[in-house]
């Protein structure tokens, strides 16, 4: 069943892709959500209306959680359930940054099972299903091997080398770098591009599902800031921020947040 699923978030994936790149030469209608939620633009209700229509049409018995979709909670009693961001990256977008993705997901019991993360304007397609790996257009990826805190890339907000969220105000010397995209954060330290991606703030899940799955079958461990395991699908669809490595470097940077 995760190739199964895989198939189908990678068709529906392009589709999004293409349809997207035609709706970004156009006028955006860029307006604010409310509660301070953050822009969206015609583009990801475009791409809301276009992946809820070819994913639930083709598993009408799976539930369904998308960014830019009412929630149902009808979605607690599915055994399988699409987790969705139609742009990740949304003022990326609107800033005519090219480094935005789709971000597709399916969980079943709490724990993905098919992933995909693609960049239209790039080209660049991460997928996963369980038991089968993790791949960047077709080729297979593997997260990097370094074990020293000391000198790893982390993909962070500069707020999250603050002394206050390190053991005794310790800050480990990272190189930090950034991308406006979390779901592309968490592929490029699948890919090795990156050692560690670290966020500290409660994190949607539509953000972090697909990137789970993609790292874990590229060989890294990835938890929440606190060490456990992320499990998705919950009533209020957070998880309590995300840490991504290999396990050696993984548990290092653990052992260097402030608890």
């Amino acid at each position: 069943m995760p190739g199964h699923d895989l198939a189908l978030l990678i068709s529906a994936a392009r589709e999004a892709g293409a349809l997207a790149r035609d709706l970004v030469a156009r006028p955006l209608d860029t307006r604010d959500k409310p509660g301070g939620a953050g822009p969206v633009t015609a583009v990801d209700m475009a791409v809301d209306a276009l992946l809820a229509r070819r994913l639930r049409g083709a598993r009408p018995d799976y539930g369904w959680l998308s960014e830019e979709t009412e929630d149902d909670p009808a979605r607690l009693g599915a055994g399988r359930v699409f987790i969705v961001d139609p742009i990740d990256g949304t003022r990326s977008l609107i800033e005519g940054s090219d480094l935005w993705a789709h971000a597709l997901a399916v969980a079943e019991r709490g724990v993905v099972t098919a992933a995909v993360i693609f960049l239209p304007m790039r080209d660049r397609l991460y997928a996963a299903a369980a038991g089968q790996g993790a791949t960047l257009n077709g080729q297979p990826i593997r997260a990097g091997a370094r074990r020293a805190v000391p000198g790893a890339t982390l993909l962070a907000a500069r707020p999250a080398l603050d002394p206050e969220n390190w053991r005794d105000g310790r800050v480990p010397l990272l190189r930090r770098g950034f991308r406006p995209s979390l779901a592309y954060r968490l592929a490029l330290v699948a890919e090795g591009r990156f050692d560690a991606m670290l966020t500290l703030h409660p994190t949607w899940e539509w953000d972090a599902a697909a990137g789970d799955l993609i790292l874990r079958e590229a060989g890294a461990a990835v938890t929440d800031r606190r060490g456990g395991a992320l499990i998705f699908n919950n009533p209020v669809p957070k998880v309590a921020g995300v840490l991504a490595a290999n396990p050696v470097l993984h548990a290092g940077l653990a052992a260097a947040l402030a608890r």
